[in-house]
């Protein structure tokens, strides 16, 4: 049901021929790229493939919205359809976004067709396993009708009545399959909670499922985070787009607005292959949610120690499996894939270490996790409680302050689960307190670390510590999982707490501090995956200040 509720819009800019890849508005047309096609000075076809541009899909309000279709131009069978969907142009591809980002997201051009939408499924790859690819113009984007929504209600109501679309043309099989990172896995959530009976399977790989409590207003704090980037450089459509600033404008508490962008995973039914990590600052709660909530047991989940991007396109195995898994439900192949452990965790190690993979577990959090407290002392996390009390202090106007507590393992030791802090703390001067807390991990020297977010020898460098401060960004380097909380939003609701070490927070009221008042604040941290050995050090760090240069 659509949210009774008028949404404020901004304007985008409008589609231009060379900008973003746009080519233009060509309804009807239909042309067979050649094998060894090689339109962009990038990886040559490996098959023709027939392209379908601008095809028309009316969807149930009437609004038309257009979808380039890829599939391969050598059969006459039927083939089954994966579908990438987001706000993104439907030619907007990683050869236009990567550029931007730190090293190119050491993503070689080469390994690109430039057929792919951004984040999505490259052509290249999937036609030749019988595929077809479509790439959706969402409404309000390029040349389709309306004004872009970002996901909710609309946006999967849209996707519902385009599955259903897809799996009636003739070329299909009528099976539809969803795959992609980020934008495209998010969508996901939503659109596999309509339940689209020609949805056979999704791929949400790295998608945030709660945009309020994930992306704009984690722990009640509203940032912009990337979105004012994507709306001013890679949007582009005939009117506008939701406007999140305005919105939070007239709600800084969640209203039915902002319950509308949080996926019901409780509903989604067909199969699903999820991965996430620990090393995104958006999407790392939504695969673990995903994972938690849908209710039946055709899902699995695999952590992650690469950036989403480089593992799609670089990483030829992260293909071969999902080739596996869109073989078994939308080919219908009995390929044994129901084999694949549910659960597949990566430890980091951060610094130049290899990281340890194929950590393999019957559910999530591990049934055999041991959950242990440890207690604020001076400057330490003490295993047994400490007997005087005391109080650590932190300027929080200076970003440079913070105070710190470490624990030192005395044998070798894994965290992997959900991380939770409770801290008690007061402000003198103001009636609220936006608290960010961090889990880093330092060597057996007391050096302070980073996890490189890509393999080393795909960098230009040969070491973390040569990357020079100007290169040095949340997208390549991971510092640590992070917990967010703004006193006045400390509320909990129990009952809808994914797991007691998350707490769920409804920011459904404000509940302002008085200027001293110490108040009890219960900090999901977000999810981790640490190995650690003798002598190595966890140490909590309040604050953590945010910022640097994201590209997300």
């Amino acid at each position: 049901m659509l949210i009774p509720l008028q949404v404020a819009y901004k304007p985008v800019g409008k589609p231009e021929i060379g900008v973003n890849n746009y080519q233009g508005f060509h309804p009807g047309k239909t042309e067979v790229l050649q094998k060894g096609w090689n339109g962009y000075g990038t990886r040559p076809l490996e098959s023709d493939i027939r392209i379908d541009h601008d095809v028309e899909i009316v969807v149930r309000d009437g609004c038309r919205l257009y979808v380039d279709v890829y599939r391969p131009a050598e059969t006459a069978n039927k083939v089954p359809a994966i579908l990438g969907w987001s706000c993104y142009g439907k030619k907007y591809s990683a050869l236009s976004m990567l550029p931007m980002t730190v090293w190119h997201c050491c993503v070689k051009r080469e390994q690109l067709s430039g057929l792919e939408k951004f984040e999505g499924l490259d052509p290249l790859r999937w036609c030749p396993r019988g595929y077809a690819i479509v790439s959706v113009d969402t409404r309000g984007t390029g040349n389709s009708d309306g004004q872009i929504p970002i996901m909710g209600s609309q946006d999967a109501e849209d996707g519902y009545d385009v599955v259903e679309a897809i799996a009636s043309l003739d070329w299909c099989n009528g099976n539809v399959g969803m795959a992609g990172n980020s934008a495209l896995a998010i969508s996901q959530w939503f659109i596999g909670a309509t339940q689209p009976p020609s949805l056979k399977a999704i791929a949400p790989w790295e998608g945030a499922g709660d945009l309020f409590r994930e992306q704009f207003c984690r722990g009640g704090v509203f940032s912009m985070s990337n979105f004012d980037l994507i709306t001013e450089k890679i949007i582009k459509g005939p009117s506008g787009v939701e406007d999140f600033a305005e919105m939070y404008r007239r709600s800084p508490v969640a209203n039915q607005y902002w319950n509308d962008k949080r996926a019901d995973m409780t509903k989604i039914r067909c199969p699903a292959f999820i991965t996430g990590s620990d090393i995104t600052s958006i999407h790392t709660m939504g695969a673990i949610r995903g994972f938690m909530e849908i209710s039946h047991d055709r899902k699995w989940i695999k952590w992650s120690s690469e950036q989403e991007w480089f593992e799609l396109y670089m990483d030829p195995d992260s293909n071969e499996e999902l080739a596996i898994f869109f073989d078994r439900y939308l080919k219908e192949i009995d390929n044994k894939w129901e084999d694949t452990p549910r659960v597949r965790w990566t430890a980091l190690q951060f610094g130049d270490v290899p990281d340890i993979h194929e950590i393999n577990s019957s559910d999530f959090p591990f049934p055999n996790t041991e959950y242990r407290e440890l207690f604020l002392g001076d400057g330490r996390l003490e295993p047994t409680p400490v007997g005087v009390s005391s109080v650590a202090s932190y300027n929080s106007e200076q970003p440079a302050d913070f105070v710190n507590f470490d624990y030192t393992f005395p044998s070798a030791s894994r965290l992997i689960g959900l991380p939770k802090a409770i801290l008690y703390m007061s402000c003198a001067e103001r009636d609220d307190l936006c608290v960010y807390v961090i889990l880093r991990k330092k060597d057996k020297h007391g050096n302070t670390l980073d996890h490189l977010n890509f393999p080393l020898n795909a960098t230009p460098y040969k070491s973390i510590t040569e990357i020079p401060p100007n290169e040095r960004a949340s997208l390549n380097l991971h510092q640590g999982s992070v917990g967010v909380l703004r006193a006045s939003h400390r509320a909990i609701d129990p009952k809808r707490s994914l797991h007691s070490q998350f707490p769920f927070h409804p920011h459904e009221v404000e509940e302002k501090i008085s200027p001293g008042e110490v108040v009890r604040l219960e900090i999901g941290v977000w999810a981790m995956g640490i190995a650690f050995e003798e002598g190595q050090t966890l140490s909590l760090r309040v604050p953590y200040t945010p910022g640097g240069r994201v590209m997300h």
